[in-house]
């Protein structure tokens, strides 16, 4: 394709309780709600976004919290680990707080030059926390994790699969090349391949297949710059066969949606216009933000969707 992405947008996941989701990725992991809204496809849920101080491309993960929803089960054909990057020598820090907040991790494993702590969120969402050797430029949220140690943004996704070759070629002709083989898993990098454009494909031919349901992975996004490059991509993709989804306003980017041959639903994500086109950056996550097209519905929507408590820090103005 002549068009290639520089790295993750978000990742998308499916969780249980709303309250227990927001005080893990708040409290434990120490993101920043940037901004509480509805899933657009089923206004009866939230959609929360976590992330940087201002939400950034890269730096978020985000949730369709269900209450009642079934637990899923991890396996090929989906997302089945989410990696953050967080500074180097920031392990150990990472160990004592995690079990400071009663939650428990995995022993610290050495992978491509990294050290890499596995944990799981309240709904088994697997998760690792990812030291790079090198410096990750990117500016952390400064909320209820110290500066020094907080998380920079997403570092990979690892995407489960019976076979390789197609997801590969797929990934390739996004702009995601292959650049590491450690035993069965093969490791791919977008634009300037640090810590937030890595995708890991893991070839698990006795895996059962996934099902995506709370605790798993719904999506993964990656950037496209603007609306024109968005389109482009999708006509290419069009053109060479993939059954893609229209283009679909999310108000804060534009999205298109289509599944790799492995089985994982891909979405090419806008960078623009950004968290901040509908409230102030102090106020991120505070308020529920609807679209226009939901906002006649407003008061049926917000009866239907539990209360959050959210921390104060999580808006510094307010």
């Amino acid at each position: 394709m002549s068009i290639a992405t520089s790295g993750l947008h978000h990742v998308t996941a499916i969780a249980g309780d709303p309250q227990r989701n927001a005080d893990f990725y708040l409290r434990a992991l120490g993101l920043r709600l940037v901004k509480t809204t509805a899933n657009f496809d089923d206004p009866g849920t939230y959609h929360l976004y976590y992330g940087d101080a201002a939400g950034r491309p890269g730096s978020l993960i985000t949730f369709f919290p269900r209450p009642d929803a079934e637990s899923g089960r991890h396996g090929t054909g989906q997302a089945t680990c989410t990696a953050f990057s967080v500074p180097e020598g920031s392990i150990g820090w990472w160990r004592r707080h995690l079990a400071e907040q009663g939650i428990e991790s995995e022993p610290v494993q050495e992978r491509d030059g990294e050290e890499v702590l596995g944990l799981r969120d309240p709904d088994g969402l697997r998760l690792e926390l990812v030291a790079h050797p090198q410096p990750d430029p990117r500016e952390p949220w400064d909320g209820l994790v110290p500066a020094e140690h907080a998380v920079r943004g997403l570092h990979s996704v690892a995407l489960s699969v019976t076979e390789e070759d197609a997801t590969a070629e797929m990934l390739r002709g996004l702009g995601i090349d292959f650049t590491a083989q450690q035993g069965e898993r093969l490791r791919f990098a977008a634009g300037d391949g640090g810590p937030g454009t890595l995708v890991d494909v893991v070839v698990a031919p006795r895996e059962p297949e996934g099902l995506v349901a709370a605790g798993t992975v719904h999506h993964v996004a990656w950037r496209a710059p603007d609306e024109a490059a968005q389109l482009a991509w999708r006509e290419e993709l069009v053109g060479g066969g993939v059954d893609v989804t229209e283009i679909r306003d999310r108000q804060y980017f534009r999205s298109i949606y289509f599944r790799e041959p492995g089985g994982t639903l891909l979405e090419i994500a806008t960078d623009e216009p950004g968290f901040t086109a509908d409230e102030p950056l102090l106020e991120l996550g505070r308020a529920l933000k609807l679209p226009p097209w939901l906002e006649p519905d407003r008061e049926q929507i917000r009866r239907a969707l539990p209360r959050l408590d959210l921390p104060a820090e999580n808006n510094p103005g307010a």
